[in-house]
């Protein structure tokens, strides 16, 4: 007898499918091919070698492993009716599967499922056999052979035309289905699997016969493995083979890779493979691997050379195997040329809350009485499944004082579990990285990404690649916030950051590298301890604040002083002295000083930043810095500058310092500038010099309200082959001159026209991402050739006038955002603009001759905002509106709309790409609205905007289909207000231009 080895599906059977088969048709054909493509699949299989000779009695040993097989094959041939031995084993198995819940598959191979029912032909001849035998015997086995005959099976010759492989390849999906379990093996406290499950699907596309290389990338704690196991566990049936192979990073540092090579090439051959070397290994994976359809998942990689050694590229491989690599680092997947990589996301909170019940109450929602103790660890958390999971089980038991007692100890203790799993990542940082990390998580979080390059290059760090190597190994982010790249980390990992600074003198914050608490700060600066250690400060200048201290800080590379709460001239003027002359990046907003200290030795100096400040000049008297290389003193009371004593500058911005009226500038001395800002210097004598400014990459000239003219150091200046952003707004500019096509390097176009017609040239800017065009006259004609500028993402025209767009703007596939404003003779759309396919943005407020919107606008598949405030003269929507699946608002105030269309009833609009639930995020009626539209009970929304209208809240039940899912509600003039239910409700807006005098 022989089986195959490998693991058992279900503890309480032995065999996964038991076969019953008559030898001398089928043994050494059919049921041999059966066999190894079982074995193939890791399903263990009884297949009787050792059969007796017809007639013997069945064995109690076979009919035992009938009884311990899950699903059983019958493969009924023209002989098997001959075999007694057959016909008991087939009674043995309608038995178990009668009585026992067990399932039997008939295979009809060379016979047709009638003559086994109703035993004819060959079928028949073979059993007349035993016309002689016991006939109460022999009726159990006519009944044995009907009933097996009724059951739901395979006819092999009216299968797949009969190719046998394909029959077998049918019957080894169906039963591998069969198996695999109703629990795919996630820990049942978990939540929110299945969403990203989903999420992650479209990236196997497990129809397409390729080789697939699939990345899942996320922070530590994250639940990356948990879901490979989900997905490992769903859909391995799918393969001829499959391998997990667990903590890479840990397991290669304590075994080698060999060994992990070992495991694969045992888990997918089922032979033991004994790999003395790493490339021998390679070697015998890249020769044996490729004769079979495999799952593959690689778990926490941590660097390329693992990839390299143990999924070499996709020729390893036969088509339609699938590779899935866990990692924290996406340039380990980037180097090995993974091109499908998925985020994971964090658990909303929701989900959070779900998830953390589980673990400490034992339910999917909190106990009484624990609901706001659960909310803070939720908040504390921030959607990290590890921390969730730790505190809930920490938790579990406990009463309220512990509760409480744990929580505040969090305030100022972090969980160690946690940290443990996410300093794995910072200790494989390089040291430079390091130290970058340290400085976003104790006083750069928050902060635009361009200050903090500054900063950080100001301290001699190679910044733009320092953060994006972050980034790449989860341990930063890099979020939009009103068009500004903000940097940003989890919560935790800001934990981690400040933790790694204190521990080692955790109650000697002067021995900090970094000091950004403000009692620690004021502590350290008055006493006399030694602060050789100090290399970054981030302070608040208070009452209390000692800035003497800054003296006896030898080191310190950086000084941030943030806001201006109070009057402390008087602390200042005895203050500044104590700049150390080891400064690199000083930056003071609110400075209160006419002029830097004469004490100040700047030779260190490369950031100096004092926006919004009282100074009027640099130094009482000129001294020349270097190596200063980023200056900003914008909003300040500069008079003059003196450009000689900063010879290296690369960035000066001095927007709207209103009483500058000369800059010092020399030939030569401005050759590394890449950024100048000089918007609303509106006294400003000169700016010729921009002509000679060879490097200049970004202009700011906008406020200059008396220029009339576009000028010509722009378009004819050394900076023509290397400006990429020009902004040239608020001015009284006539005419736009054709040469405007020099600057064929521009990215950003900015500019105001007051003439009526632009020139052709500007299409001529291949480069271009933005434009935005602005005309207080109005602009009459547009090139007809914008459809060239085919790199432009934002298109903005205010205010010109057109009743058309010329058509080519459809050829812009990569607009993203179109703004409209104040076209008031625009009539309509061009009909293609349904072809704008990557368009996101529609705005078109205040377009008051706009009278219809093309039905193709229903094409544009993401398309999230659409606003169509003050077209009075527009009436009605395209029907199809509902098939724009991404739309989050539409705002439709002012209009003359009076029906939404009825497409729109069952509308579903994704609330953000940050939630997982499909639901309405905001649409914004005005009191035109007929009432039936609030009859539409199968809207879902997150967010109800009125403007005044009285029905909007009366009968808002009516609008929405679930009031639990509402968080904000806006009224009107609504006199009553009925919020029974409305269990997600966090803020009413507007309630004092009600009636209503209570809330329920």
């Amino acid at each position: 007898m022989a089986s195959s080895s490998l693991n058992v599906h279900n503890e309480s059977y032995r065999y996964d499918v038991f076969l019953s088969f008559c030898g001398e048709d089928t043994r050494k054909t059919f049921v041999d091919h059966l066999y190894v493509a079982f074995e193939q699949h890791s399903i263990c299989t009884f297949k009787d070698d050792e059969r007796l000779k017809k007639g013997k009695r069945i064995s109690d040993e076979l009919l035992q492993s009938i009884e311990d097989s899950r699903l059983y094959i019958i493969v009924f041939s023209k002989n098997y009716a001959s075999s007694s031995w057959c016909l008991n084993e087939l009674l043995k198995i309608m038995e178990c599967h009668k009585m026992n819940g067990q399932t039997a598959f008939p295979v009809f191979y060379d016979v047709d499922p009638s003559e086994v029912r109703k035993q004819t032909g060959s079928v028949g001849k073979a059993f007349a056999i035993h016309s002689n035998k016991n006939k109460l015997e022999v009726e159990k086995w006519r009944g044995a052979l009907k009933a097996a005959a009724d059951l739901s099976g395979w006819d092999v010759r009216k299968t797949a035309n009969g190719h046998e492989a394909k029959v077998i390849k049918f019957i080894i999906e169906h039963i591998a289905l069969e198996l695999r379990p109703i629990d795919i093996g996630v820990d049942k406290n978990l939540t929110g699997i299945e969403q990203r499950i989903h999420d992650l699907n479209p990236c196997l596309e497990l129809g397409i016969n390729d080789v697939r290389m699939i990345g899942i990338k996320g922070m530590g704690g994250a639940g990356k493995t948990t879901l490979a196991w989900a997905i490992y566990d769903k859909i391995s049936f799918n393969f001829e083979g499959k391998s997990f192979v667990e903590n890479v990073r840990e397991r290669t540092s304590q075994f080698g890779l060999n060994k992990l090579q070992e495991q694969i090439l045992k888990d997918v051959l089922n032979e033991g493979i004994s790999v003395q070397g790493v490339q021998e290994g390679r070697n015998i994976m890249r020769k044996k691997l490729c004769g079979k359809k495999i799952l593959l998942v690689l778990d926490d990689v941590d660097h390329k050379y693992q990839l390299e050694m143990l999924a070499g590229d996709t020729t390893w491989f036969k088509p339609g195997s699938r590779i899935i690599i866990t990692t924290r680092d996406r340039q380990v997947l980037e180097a090995h040329r993974v091109k499908v990589v998925l985020d994971v996301n964090l658990l909303s909170d929701e989900e959070a809350i779900c998830l953390f019940s589980r673990h400490a109450f034992g339910k999917d929602i909190p106990n009484q009485g624990y609901e706001r103790h659960s909310r803070k660890v939720v908040s504390y958390a921030a959607g990290l499944p590890l921390t969730i999971k730790v505190l809930g089980s920490d938790l579990c038991g406990k009463d309220d004082s512990e509760w409480t007692n744990a929580l505040e100890r969090l305030k100022t203790i972090p969980l160690k579990e946690t940290l443990n799993i996410l300093e794995l990542s910072y200790a494989n940082l390089e040291d430079d990285h390091k130290q970058i990390f340290l400085d976003v998580a104790c006083f750069l979080r928050y902060e635009e990404k361009d200050k903090a390059i500054r900063i950080l290059e100001s301290c001699g760090f190679y910044a733009k690649y320092g953060l994006r190597v972050l980034e790449q190994k989860s341990l930063i982010v890099t979020s939009i916030r009103d068009n500004r790249a903000i940097i940003d980390m989890h919560d935790h990992l800001a934990e981690l950051g400040s933790n790694i600074v204190r521990r080692e003198h955790a109650d000697e914050p002067n021995k900090h590298s970094r000091l950004w608490v403000q009692e620690e700060i004021e502590h350290v600066l008055a006493s006399d301890s030694d602060s050789e250690a100090v290399r970054c400060i981030a302070l608040n200048i208070t009452p209390e604040i000692v800035l003497e201290g800054l003296e006896k800080m030898n080191k310190l590379r950086c000084l941030l002083v943030k806001g201006k709460e109070f009057d402390y001239d008087c602390i200042i003027n005895e203050a500044c002295q104590y700049f150390p002359i080891s400064l690199q990046c000083l930056f003071w907003r609110g400075y209160p000083h006419w002029h830097l200290p004469k004490t100040f030795e700047a030779n260190n100096l490369v950031a100096l930043e004092m926006p919004d400040s009282k100074i009027e000049q640099l130094w009482g008297e000129g001294k020349v810095m270097k190596k200063l290389k980023f200056l900003n003193l914008g909003y300040t009371k500069l008079i003059t500058l003196d450009l000689r004593l900063t010879p290296n500058l690369e960035r000066l911005d001095l927007r709207s310092c209103e009483y500058l009226q000369k800059l010092d500038v020399h030939s030569g001395c401005l050759k590394s500038l890449v950024y100048l800002n000089l918007s609303y210097c509106t006294l400003l004598e000169s700016l010729e010099f921009i002509e000679q400014l060879e490097s200049l990459e970004v202009l700011d000239i906008d406020g200059q309200v008396y220029m009339t003219e576009f000028p010509d150091y722009i378009t004819t200046g050394h900076s023509i082959n290397s400006l990429r952003e020009l902004h040239l707004l608020c001015n009284k500019i006539e005419e736009v001159p054709s040469s405007i096509g020099n600057l064929h390097k521009l990215v950003s176009l900015e500019l105001n026209c007051h003439g009526k017609i632009l020139p052709r040239s500007i299409c001529s800017l291949r480069h271009l991402r933005t434009l935005a065009l602005y005309s207080t006259t109005g602009i009459e004609e547009l090139p007809g050739d914008l459809g060239q500028l085919e790199c432009l993402e934002n298109l903005d025209l205010r205010c010109i006038k057109v009743k058309h767009l010329p058509g080519s703007i459809c050829m812009l596939k990569y607009l993203k955002t179109l703004f409209l404003y104040k076209c008031e003779l625009l009539e309509k759309l061009p009909e293609d603009v349904g072809q704008l396919e990557s368009l996101e943005k529609l705005d078109l407020l205040e377009c008051t001759n706009l009278r219809d919107i093309p039905s193709s606008i229903c094409k544009l598949k993401h398309l999230k905002e659409l606003k169509l405030v003050h077209c009075k003269r527009l009436e009605k929507l395209p029907d199809k509106l509902a098939d724009i699946e991404c739309l989050q608002l539409l705002d439709i105030q002012c209009t003359s709309i009076t029906h939404l269309p009825p497409t729109l009833k069952g509308l579903k609009i994704f609330r953000s790409e940050f939630y997982d639930q499909v639901v309405v995020d905001e649409i914004i009626l005005d009191d035109s609205i007929d009432n039936e539209i609030t009859h539409d009970d199968s809207i879902e929304d997150d967010s109800i905007t009125s403007a005044s209208s009285p029905w909007a809240i009366s009968k808002v039940d009516d609008f929405i289909h679930d009031d639990s899912m509402v968080d904000d509600l806006y009224v009107g003039t609504s006199q009553k207000l009925d919020l029974e239910g409305w269990r997600r409700l966090r803020n009413v807006y507007n309630i004092r231009a009600t009636g209503v005098t209570h809330l329920p």
